[in-house]
């Protein structure tokens, strides 16, 4: 998916206070989790698959992935700006990573409304041959709470600072 095809509210990105806010979580330090874009109702971002996150017989974790799917599904669902809080994801493992994939994670709003969202979260292997989008790995269907508190603080209007500084 392209910002192209986002509905047109989707097509600019959010403000780089509340990119840094939802692309600044632990874990996806931890994984090395790096997001390369956040819009209202669309977030992506990338993990390189190393030895640390595979499995016993040598593929990705699942739980790499899932974790993946979590950190892009927090951003997505809060991506307007307002708390949101995971109720349910269902994932479908179709394919496995290997050690050396970069893993493509975009996370799609699909409905939205005053108290309850749902995403389409995929993820894919990049660079597979005969895949020139990237092969499908997992998708996942994932709903959230709308909890609607401002995850940033509103910014002073200008003309009141001034008045305060004033001592008005």
């Amino acid at each position: 998916m392209s910002a192209a095809d986002l509905p047109p509210q989707s097509r600019e990105p959010v403000s780089p206070g509340l990119f840094a806010y939802l692309a600044t979580d632990p874990v996806a330090d931890l994984l090395g989790i790096v997001f390369e874009d956040i819009r209202p109702g669309y977030a992506r971002a990338r993990m390189p698959v190393t030895h640390r996150l595979l499995n016993a017989p040598g593929a990705a974790h699942g739980g790499a992935m899932m974790a993946l799917v979590d950190v892009v599904h927090a951003a997505v669902s809060n991506s307007h700006g307002t708390l949101a809080v995971a109720q349910d994801v269902h994932t479908e493992f179709l394919s496995a990573g290997a050690e050396g994939d970069v893993l493509r994670c975009e996370g799609v709003e699909i409905s939205r409304t005053q108290r309850t969202a749902v995403f389409r979260i995929d993820v894919f292997a990049d660079s597979r041959p005969g895949h020139p989008d990237g092969k499908l790995l997992a998708t996942a269907l994932a709903r959230v709470f709308r909890i609607g508190t401002p995850l940033l603080p509103a910014a002073p209007v200008p003309h009141a600072a001034a008045a305060e500084e004033a001592g008005a």
